[in-house]
Parts: C-alpha cells; structure tokens; sequence
C-alpha cells in the first residue's frame, strides 16, 4: 500500500486527510483539520492565506511520510505575484463586492451569448473573468507578473514551480471547453492578459517535488513529489461519485451544491445559457455540466446567526415541520453576502406571499426543501438541455450526514439518491495520485473501487411528486 495526502480547502474549513491505496482498498483518515476564516479588511473581504498555507504545513507534518501529495480547492480565486515571486497581498474572497456591476460592463465588448458560447460558464458575479475586470486598475494587478489560482499558489510555495491546472482554469471563464485550451480571443477582446497564467498542466501531471525548507518544517523525509489532481475540488469530488455506466447525476454538497452530470461534450446553447448551466472540465476528457445552487451557506449562515445550536437537534425539529410549507429560490444570487440570512429568507417568503418561517426548525426545513427543489429543478433541466437521461442521483459531500436533505431529495426528485462518500474531494484527490503512481486504472476503476471500500446510503423515494410540482409552480410565478 501506498500513502497519499490530500490537502482539501473548503470555504469554511481546511484538512489533510491521508488516503492509504492498494490493489483492492482504499482507506481514508484525517490528519488535520483547520478553520479557513475570511478575513473584512478596509479594502474588502479577504482570505486569509498565510493562515491556510500554515494548516497545511501542519496538516503535513500530522500526516507523517507520504509517497505524494495533492491539493484541491474552491474555484475562481487567485493570489497574483511580483517579478520576485512575493505575494502582493491576501487574496480577494469571491463574495467580495468588488464584482457588483461588472458584468455588464464585459457584456457591453463581449455580449453574455457570445461569451457563453465561447467559454460555456455559468453567469456568476465571481468568475474570474469579472475578478479581472474589476482589478484591472488596481495597482496589484498593474504589478503582477504571476497569477496563480489557490491550489496552484499553495503548490508553488510548496515547491517553487508554477502551474495552471485544468479543471480549475475552467472556472475562469478563459477557457475553450470544447479545446480545453484557453480562449484567446476572449481574452484579447476584454484586455486580459493570459501570459499572467502559467502554463496549464492536466490532473495527474507532476507538479515538482517538497521544497527542502518544507521538509525541514514537516519532518518529512524527501523526496517527496507533488502531483497535480482535479484542483477544484468539484471536479475532485465528481471523480470520486461511485458511478457504474453513465446514466447518473451527481450533486457534491457542502457550502454549494453543485447538481448535474458527466458529460463527453459541452452544451453551449443558447437555451443552456438562459438555465444557467455551466461546463466546466473534469477528468479523462469529461465535461461537469451543472448548475450552481446556494447550498448549505443557507443553513450554515442561519446556525451561526443563532448562537451555533447543536445541528443533529435542529433538524430533528425541522422534520416536524409541515413539508412545502414556504420554498425560495436556493440558487438566487440576492443570498450570496453573508448576515442576516434568517431575516432575508424570512422576507423572501414574505414579499413571495408565502407563510412566514419564524422559529429556527421552521427556518431551516424551508432551507432543506428549499434546496431538495433546486436539485430537483436543476437534474431535470439538465437531462433535458444534455438530452442525458439518468435513473439514479448520486450525492456526494458535506450534505451525505444530513439524512433529512437526501431523503427529501430523493422525494422532490422521484429518482434513488446513493450518498456517500462524505469525503468525496479528499477521495478524489487520492485516487488521481494514486493513479498517477500506476496503483489505479481508469476513472470507472476508480469509481468500482469506491464502491467497494466506502459506505454508501441509498434513499428511495417517497410519496407522489405532485406536491412538489406545485412548489415549483410557486417558485415560477414569483
């Protein structure tokens, strides 16, 4: 057996889990886990990277001798560097304001069908393109001569090389999904400069081996390579969905939900544009056809307003709650900004006609239901768009320990969820070093490999999906 650290950044908490591979198992256990807490300074909201870039440091050390490591993260964020190769300052957090207004203003040179048409991203207030765009007369910007995205920035101060891994820079919105390759005429219309990335690398690829400094901080003994995975932890989390064949979709939980499915080929229509789906890439070759959904910030925001009660007894409560009984849209940008978030779902019940959720179990099951019925409505436009039927959801992440969420799913859907594994990210991490390393074939072995060593919940549906039909109609004829 061989042993693998993956470094897995989520919004909220960081961790380095140790995977342990071998001919027929795969084992997976935490070595250290850390919180990632943003950071509201005078300019805006930052990350605090030097905090994340310390917990992994720790995480290795607590990880003990490994044959490798990865690291996979959130999307769209970058840290830019100066000719030395120094950090010029914290990086920007994604729900910073910094973005408000700037999509119209790309539209106005590159209207948002050609753009969709060109790059196959999602609208999304954050996307690096819009980042780039607002920073454009910055003084950072007008002195970088490096931009690295998150995981590719941690693997540099790693190991002193630089790289662009794929499935990251396509959530860019530089990107050509059908070339894989960057859009250069994108680019050049909106005055970015692509000579800032550095060259793009594919999951699997080397990414340079621990800097001797690293080692003397981690007590590892070198060499110890650094191996390029699916750095978004989505195309991560996608590559470890215990999938046989291909009529499945997946959602990966967690601070977003992320529902759709795997794909051969983007779709880059004009009726994909207005569902707002998004095709980003993942391994093999494979297009992630999804949509984004608000996910579980909704309840996590609500719990933190609350004095943080204890989660396993406030959705005992909510089960209790009459189903259906108020929804709001679960992917409506107007919940991106942290505070207030009881308030504002309260309102948008209010404003929508619907009865008002007052206590926190009434809350939190508007919450649930409120996302069970966006997954619903984002898998069924997407075998749709995709002309991809699917018998079978997979549910992956954060959102597999809450059973109230999978079995309302499964109802709102009328299709079995399997849910597992918890740790999708941390999984897929593992299995693309693993296979880099020649311990693991394909992504279908992969997946058969997962099905066999992790454990799984299936959640059959219940009840007609009528109810939830008339919850949809609600939503539409807000």
């Amino acid at each position: 057996m061989k042993s693998y650290a993956a470094v897995d950044l989520g919004a909220s908490s960081g961790r380095v889990m140790v995977g342990r591979v071998g001919p027929d198992s795969l084992e997976l256990a935490e070595a250290h886990r850390f919180p990632n807490r943003p950071v509201r300074t005078p300019e805006g909201l930052r990350w605090d990277i030097l905090s994340l870039y310390g917990g992994v440091l720790d995480g290795l050390r607590a990880a003990g001798q490994v044959d490798s490591v990865g690291i996979d993260s959130w999307a769209v964020d970058y840290g830019l560097l100066d000719t030395d190769g120094a950090l010029l300052g914290n990086p920007v957090h994604y729900r910073d304001s910094r973005t408000d207004g700037v999509a119209e203003k790309v539209w106005a040179t590159v209207p948002a069908e050609e753009l969709y048409a060109a790059t196959g991203l999602q609208y999304a207030p954050f996307n690096t393109l819009y980042q780039l765009t607002a920073a454009r007369m910055s003084a950072q910007l007008s002195q970088a001569e490096r931009l690295l995205l998150i995981p590719d920035l941690l693997t540099y101060w790693l190991t002193g090389e630089q790289g662009t891994e794929l499935t990251n820079a396509s959530t860019t919105q530089l990107i050509d999904p059908r070339t894989r390759e960057w859009s250069y005429d994108i680019a050049a219309r909106l005055g970015i400069d692509l000579d800032l990335f550095a060259p793009l690398r594919q999951p699997g690829d080397p990414a340079g081996v621990l800097r001797p400094e690293v080692l003397e901080e981690t007590g590892l003994a070198g060499p110890v390579p650094v191996t390029a995975v699916g750095s978004h932890d989505t195309a991560s989390a996608v590559a470890a969905v215990p999938a046989g064949g291909e009529r499945f979709a997946y959602i990966c939980t967690g601070t977003w939900s992320l529902a759709g499915l795997e794909l051969d080929a983007p779709v880059l229509t004009e009726e994909s544009r207005a569902a707002n789906f998004t095709n980003e890439l993942g391994l093999d070759g494979t297009v992630r056809y999804l949509r984004n959904i608000m996910g579980l910030w909704l309840l996590q925001e609500c719990v933190r307003a609350w004095g943080e009660p204890e989660l396993g007894a406030l959705l005992l409560d909510a089960a209790k709650v009459p189903a259906l009984r108020s929804v709001v849209d679960a992917g409506d940008a107007a919940f991106l900004a942290p505070g207030r978030m009881p308030e504002r779902i309260a309102e948008a019940c209010r404003v929508s006609g619907q009865p008002v959720p007052a206590s926190p179990a009434e809350i939190t099951r508007c919450i649930l239901d409120s996302l069970a019925l966006a997954h619903r409505r984002a898998i069924a436009d997407a075998q749709r768009l995709a002309g991809h039927p699917v018998d079978v959801v997979h549910v992956v992440g954060g959102g597999t320990r809450n059973a109230l969420l999978c079995q309302l799913t499964a109802d709102a859907c009328g299709l079995p969820v399997v849910a597992g594994p918890t740790e999708a990210a941390a999984l897929g991490n593992v299995l693309v070093q693993a296979r880099a390393h020649g311990l693991v074939g394909d992504l279908a072995d992969g997946r058969q490999l997962l099905t066999r060593t992790q454990p799984l919940t299936r959640y059959e549906p219940q009840g007609d999906t009528a109810p939830w039909r008339e919850a949809e109609a609600r939503l539409a004829d807000r």
